[in-house]
């Protein structure tokens, strides 16, 4: 069996600590206005294509700007990534700021995408 890397352990540690949702109970819950996705991908991950309604909170940023985007510490926030690691780092993090009901998206944006769940990009200008 292969060592797991750092980045793979801490993944796994933070995994013990939240709960995850299936990208099909995130969609149905972001449909009744019952939780805000926030994406944690980059910059470019997050304009190349991401989930609609979803806000942008960049995994290296989320803890410094979360307060202000979402202040209520009751609200149903659920993290996602690419595939599930940053957004369980992100997850635990909000969880040990004092957000009472936070989730990762489990898979990350490849589940939703694979789920055939909608998506959308950025409009740009020339």
């Amino acid at each position: 069996m292969p060592e797991h890397t750092g980045f793979e352990k801490l993944v796994a540690d933070a995994k013990k600590n939240i709960t995850e949702i299936s990208p099909e109970d995130a969609a149905a819950k972001l449909q009744d206005h019952a939780a805000v996705i926030v994406d944690v991908r980059e910059k470019d991950e997050w304009e190349e294509e991401h989930i609609p309604h979803a806000i942008h909170l960049s995994r290296g940023t989320i803890e410094l700007d979360i307060e202000e985007k979402i202040p209520d510490l009751n609200t149903m926030v659920i993290c996602h990534c690419g595939g599930g690691g940053r957004s369980a780092l992100a997850a635990e993090s909000l969880q040990k700021m004092g957000y009472k009901n936070v989730r990762s998206m489990a898979g990350g944006f490849k589940a939703w995408k694979a789920a055939g769940l909608p998506t959308t990009k950025i409009e740009r200008l020339l």
